[in-house]
């Protein structure tokens, strides 16, 4: 019996999809996001000023994303949908992580399965605990699956190089100054230039903060915070020990960069709450 003509195997077409999906995702600049001392630091590269690759879902809900700006878009909005219908509904604490990447898995995978074009899109959704084992990051791929996260998580551009950099500068416990720089340095390929800070789309969830935990950092508080951050690597280079470990002087030079704002949890105009609305 022939084939009829134009046909194509149900495996080459999921791998001809996959492989669309890869390269869209592939043209865009990486994202991180990890945790630290108190939280989870999420760090993008980002020209725009309107388009925000970062926002909040919900009190303890983060998400990035990397791709198509559309269409992440539209999945960011209908997880805030079903947050707030829930939260609504329910209660506030039934509203988690986990539920929403079920429903992004479940979105993202019909759109694979069923369209002729999949979504371009990587997602991760994380959720700050009351303690750091309590936290949780979940990236989701294009096809629907999940993955959960422990520590760190690159995704978009050249995203296995990025984690790769990001692995050999990672520890747990790190203040947010370190972690910001360990970002940072896993953002720049090797021997190029960091992104300069007006391009540079950086938020928390940050568990010290009462009620709603996401904030943006923008600004003189992300400049102090990059310059406190480049002094506490150097002393932990210098005293052999990382910056985890807090050596000798690191957290004091930190402390005196950082001046009297940053004793205590940031809180607006430093840094602004994100809404949770479209710009």
């Amino acid at each position: 019996m022939s084939m009829p003509f134009g046909y194509v195997s149900p495996e080459q077409e999921m791998r001809d999809k996959a492989d669309f999906a890869r390269k869209g995702i592939a043209r865009g600049r990486s994202v991180v996001v990890l945790q630290y001392e108190n939280g989870i630091l999420f760090v993008a590269p980002n020209a725009s000023r309107a388009l925000h690759k970062i926002s909040e879902i919900y009190d303890r809900i983060g998400f990035a994303a990397v791709g198509k700006y559309n269409e992440f878009e539209a999945l960011r909005l209908g997880g805030i949908r079903y947050a707030d219908i829930n939260g609504y509904t329910y209660d506030r604490g039934d509203v988690t992580a986990r539920g929403l990447a079920n429903l992004y898995a479940q979105s993202l995978g019909m759109v694979f399965t069923e369209s002729r074009k999949p979504y371009e899109v990587e997602l991760v959704v994380a959720e700050v605990g009351d303690t750091p084992d309590g936290d949780q990051i979940y990236r989701l791929t294009f096809d629907g699956s999940v993955a959960d996260e422990h520590g760190y998580v690159a995704m978009g551009g050249v995203a296995d190089a990025v984690a790769g950099r990001l692995k050999d500068r990672f520890r747990e416990g790190m203040p947010l100054e370190a972690a910001l720089d360990a970002a940072l340095a896993a953002l720049t390929e090797p021997g190029g230039e960091r992104t300069p800070v007006a391009q540079l789309e950086v938020a928390v969830l940050d568990r010290t903060r009462e009620h709603r935990k996401f904030q943006r950092l923008s600004g003189p508080r992300l400049e102090r915070l990059l310059a406190a951050g480049g002094g506490t690597a150097k002393a932990g280079k210098a005293g052999g020990g990382s910056t985890a470990g807090k050596p000798t002087g690191a957290k004091e030079t930190g402390a005196k960069e950082a001046g009297p704002a940053d004793t205590g949890p940031a809180t607006a105009p430093e840094g602004d709450i994100d809404t949770g609305s479209p710009e």
